[in-house]
């Protein structure tokens, strides 16, 4: 079934997870939105846990961990 994603674009926001700049916001819809098409639902939990790890608010090895206690693998 499809799934619109929540995209505001004056305000910077995916799913009300807020983005620097219109060129990170739009390159990121555009990733989520082609691996939608592989089955992916993303999250607000998911965009901002992306968010803050590349804006370095936490380390790869704590978003490697995160992701491991959301999927379990």
């Amino acid at each position: 079934m499809y799934k619109t994603l929540d995209i505001d674009r004056e305000n910077l926001t995916i799913m009300g997870v807020k983005f620097s700049t219109l060129k990170t916001l739009e390159s990121t819809a555009n990733a989520i939105g082609t691996n939608m098409f592989e089955g992916f639902e993303p999250t607000k939990e998911l965009i901002q846990l992306y968010v803050d790890w590349k804006t370095g608010v936490i380390s790869e090895t704590d978003f490697l961990g995160k992701l491991y206690t959301i999927y379990g693998k």
